[in-house]
């Protein structure tokens, strides 16, 4: 597994040599310092852990300066542990970059969604609403009836209602590399990725 933690700068198109053109989106990814370096033996699993983004000491707690200082590093904003990652001969405090991809490779890229807040069932769940007919003008946009008969008397859990809508984590799995730039740490992937634009991403294949 090759795994690196990013930043998604937005989207632009990219045209490839045949002529046609793509939608992707632009991520920086990396550099990331290797922090922790986890083995079969003695974490009873193997992982690598990458920091991405430097912080102030005085923003980090005493725990977390300790932890980064056996890495010979900085404190970190942004931490992320990935399994069964292949680093070579890499070992804590080297980092790794945006040549782990190759064009054409296949990730998966997870991040936190768009927060949009309180939304009703048309825009959180795409319902289509009431017809406007009928003198009906207070149920327009309204999602119906929630409940059943008698039995069970309740609303049944995972019930589509209106709610908190984004926010939360989402992937985005089978995204094809079109374009890296090891020079400006740019890795160009066709299609969208969750959440805003400066927001925090992870990109992961199985190498």
């Amino acid at each position: 597994m090759r795994g690196l933690i990013g930043q998604k700068l937005g989207m632009t198109q990219f045209w490839r040599e045949d002529g046609r053109v793509v939608p992707v989106t632009v991520i920086q990814g990396g550099p990331c310092v290797i922090t922790q370096i986890k083995t079969e033996e003695q974490d009873g699993y193997t992982s690598v852990q990458l920091g991405y983004k430097d912080k102030k000491e005085a923003r980090a707690t005493k725990p977390e300066i300790g932890h980064f200082k056996k890495a010979n590093t900085s404190p970190k904003y942004f931490v992320q542990e990935f399994r069964d990652m292949n680093v070579g001969d890499k070992k804590e405090g080297d980092s790794v970059d945006v040549d782990l991809f190759d064009v054409g490779d296949l990730v998966t890229v997870s991040g936190t969604s768009k927060g949009r807040g309180f939304s009703g069932v048309m825009k959180r769940h795409g319902f289509s609403g009431g017809r406007a007919s009928h003198g009906k003008s207070d149920q327009l946009r309204a999602g119906g009836a929630i409940g059943a008969s008698s039995d069970p008397s309740r609303v049944w859990k995972g019930t589509k209602m209106a709610g908190q809508f984004g926010g939360k984590k989402a992937t985005v799995r089978n995204l094809e590399v079109v374009a890296v730039d090891v020079d400006n740490h740019i890795v160009m992937v066709k299609g969208a990725v969750p959440g805003p634009n400066n927001g925090y991403v992870e990109l992961m294949d199985r190498g």
